[in-house]
């Protein structure tokens, strides 16, 4: 089963029969995956799916063995360059740097696109107020605790205006609330601006509560599911639990998982 194809012009994602190997272990056969602007997609699977080669191949942190990927147009690969400023993504640790307040992290990213400090950090602060951190601009990293390191994690992401926004894991350390929260906080924010996101992720709830399109990857990244949120079965409890029970099936786990 692939995911849907879409025009060209209507995706920031593209992968058409993308195929990837590590000797003769094959991560990645003849996938097909595409996102729309504006979309939220999540990409779920046990361990050993594939999902982080199809995330890295996405980056264009590795370039497939067969088949063609495109990011906005480009070849992530070939022409990571033309993706600069483009693309950010967000990791599952927070990467922040210590010696660095809060506000100076975020900025960093703009300040290597070469925007001028005052205004980095301008932007910087309007960003840590949408992910409701305002009053903590200036603390450092260990002053910070683990949702709001990430919510400055994800700050820096959206601060550069990216076109697309990969979220690698970026809940998975943090506890049920706290995760909850913050699911629900960056999903208002990637839809009020527009945000394309794709996001890797093993945890089923993380999908039912932001995504608008869920796949599921089996191993050798073949997609084995694919299934539609719509905004109102993310907020009715009895449609969320039998998405989540659709999604555990797939993924080989019991439905009470």
């Amino acid at each position: 089963m692939n995911a849907q194809i879409q025009h060209a012009d209507d995706c920031v994602i593209r992968l058409e029969n993308v195929s990837k190997a590590f000797g003769s272990s094959v991560v990645a056969d003849r996938l097909n995956l595409t996102v729309a602007k504006g979309e939220i997609v999540a990409l779920l699977g046990r361990t050993g799916a594939g999902k982080s080669t199809v995330l890295n191949m996405i980056m264009g942190n590795l370039a497939p063995d067969a088949g063609s990927i495109r990011v906005a147009g480009h070849d992530p690969n070939a022409e990571f360059k033309s993706l600069r400023g483009r693309m950010a993504v967000s990791f599952q640790t927070d990467r922040l740097l210590p010696w660095r307040t809060a506000v100076d992290n975020v900025a960093l990213g703009l300040l290597i696109l070469g925007t001028p400090k005052a205004k980095a950090r301008e932007t910087a602060r309007l960003w840590l107020a949408r992910v409701k951190l305002e009053g903590a601009e200036d603390r450092y990293v260990h002053e910070l605790s683990g949702g709001m390191r990430q919510r400055v994690s994800l700050a820096r992401a959206l601060a550069v205006d990216p076109e697309l926004v990969l979220l690698d894991e970026s809940f998975s350390q943090l506890d049920h609330v706290t995760s909850q929260v913050l699911r629900a906080d960056f999903s208002r924010i990637a839809r009020q601006f527009g945000k394309t996101c794709l996001f890797v992720t093993h945890r089923i709830d993380d999908a039912v509560e932001m995504a608008d399109r869920v796949l599921v990857l089996r191993p050798g990244a073949g997609v084995c599911l694919e299934e539609r949120i719509g905004e109102a079965a993310r907020d009715d409890p009895r449609e969320k639990a039998r998405l989540h029970d659709i999604i555990a099936a797939a993924m080989g786990e019991q439905p009470d998982d």
